[in-house]
């Protein structure tokens, strides 16, 4: 039975791995071994620490990942050259040779299909490469920022190379995207993506610039986060007369506002999913997002609502008549506070033409209403009523930090609300 295995065994902060080769033979039950070097090349910090945990964080699963997909074709490689050869003839010279014919291979291979190098090029690559893996959300996002990269090479009659992303790249990219009006998150969350891609395919051995790892635009934390208290809830819930499409979406608002869970979790929950343990009834499902799998505690509410529905969830529809619908509702429900947000709108002054972009400004509550409220709503009404590790199991966040930011409340709010505790 033979093995490859793969071990870092450099004194070096950055080094090759080393591959091993271990049989036995059936003359001699003593291990054979044999070592190589490879040209995986990695830190010793990542293949100590960060190579085999689980992380939420998309650039270090990207490392994992492509690393992975080098040891396993190395190793599938040596251990089909190992049945094919007489055991006789295997050493350490030989080992040395497989390894040489598999690089050789990968190069000739690499030669006829080129990895792309051009940053707008390789976005298209970089979404075949991980199709089994993202959402059709995400590869839109990725497509958009491409289309913008398009425009924005257009407008500055240059084509940039993955390796031209560095500061100066910065600099020209944040001053389109401002005279085309897009938001300060905009810009921040877009450049995150491309630095993605970058980072993809520095994986890959494109060239890419030092400077690209430490790019950064501030974020503006200065947006208001909607959310809706217990007493507008309860506005929301008596609200009589509702045309069926309306209903529907209501209770899909309260669903939402009570499970904390994401639109494209809440939308499709079904009885299915429902189990009952110890008298109590919890709902059980995969998070779409993050793969997690949950248990999360039916409240009253959402009982109520299911027992409506003789025992089923609302009808599932699309996000967008989602958000359409409970603005409506959350208009019936009188819900006209006027508050600072952000709007799209269309800012175009050609009659023919359309732009939309988001708009900072004051507006009736109800129309600051989105998908993404019920989460919010959850945390910021049960944030400090029960205890945050129960919180962060249902809502499925795996760090305080990462829940306070969803939360809707000021610092103020929640200042005042520890007074109980004292």
């Amino acid at each position: 039975m033979a093995s490859v295995s793969f071990s870092y065994r450099s004194k070096k902060p950055k080094a090759f791995l080393e591959v091993r080769l271990s049989y036995r033979t059936e003359a001699n039950g003593t291990p054979i071994s044999f070592y190589s070097r490879s040209k995986i090349e990695v830190e010793k910090k990542y293949w100590t620490l960060d190579h085999k945990r689980t992380t939420f964080d998309p650039i270090l699963k990207l490392q994992q990942k492509a690393i992975n997909t080098d040891i396993d074709e190395i190793r599938d490689f040596v251990l089909n050259e190992f049945h094919k050869s007489k055991i006789e003839s295997i050493n350490k010279e030989w080992f040395i040779k497989v390894l040489d014919a598999y690089y050789r291979a990968n190069e000739a291979e690499a030669d006829e299909n080129p990895i792309p190098t051009n940053l707008i090029e390789y976005i298209p690559f970089y979404l075949d490469y991980r199709k089994h893996e993202m959402s059709k959300t995400s590869i839109t996002k990725y497509n958009v920022i491409k289309h913008k990269l398009e425009r924005m090479e257009s407008s500055l009659n240059k084509r940039f190379e993955i390796k031209d992303v560095n500061e100066n790249f910065k600099l020209l990219f944040v001053e389109y995207y401002k005279s085309q009006n897009y938001s300060q998150n905009t810009i921040h969350r877009e450049l995150g993506f491309i630095k993605t891609i970058c980072k993809h395919a520095k994986t890959k051995k494109i060239e890419t610039d030092p400077e690209m790892d430490t790019l950064k635009v501030k974020k503006d934390k200065d947006v208001p986060k909607i959310w809706l208290t217990f007493e507008e809830l309860e506005k929301i819930e008596n609200l009589k007369g509702l045309t069926p499409h309306l209903e529907n979406a209501k209770d899909w608002l309260l669903i939402s506002a009570y499970t904390g869970q994401r639109v494209s979790d809440f939308m499709r929950f079904t009885s299915n999913m429902i189990r009952t343990k110890s008298g109590k009834k919890l709902l059980e499902f995969k998070q779409k997002k993050t793969g997690a799998e949950m248990a999360v505690p039916l409240h009253d509410k959402v009982l109520a609502i299911l027992e409506k529905r003789n025992g089923e969830f609302p009808h599932p529809i699309s996000d967008q008549r989602y958000n359409e619908f409970i603005k409506k509702v959350c208009k019936k429900a009188e819900l006209n506070q006027m508050l600072k947000g952000k709007l799209q709108k269309n800012v175009s002054k050609d009659d023919k033409k359309k732009i939309f972009r988001i708009v900072s400004g004051k507006y009736p509550k109800w129309k600051l209403v989105s998908s993404h409220i019920g989460r919010r709503t959850f945390l910021s009404n049960f944030y400090g009523k029960m205890p945050t590790s129960y919180l962060m199991n249902i809502s499925g966040h795996t760090t305080e930090v990462m829940l306070r930011e969803y939360l809707g409340k000021s610092k103020d709010e929640l200042a005042m609300e520890t007074f109980k505790y004292f």
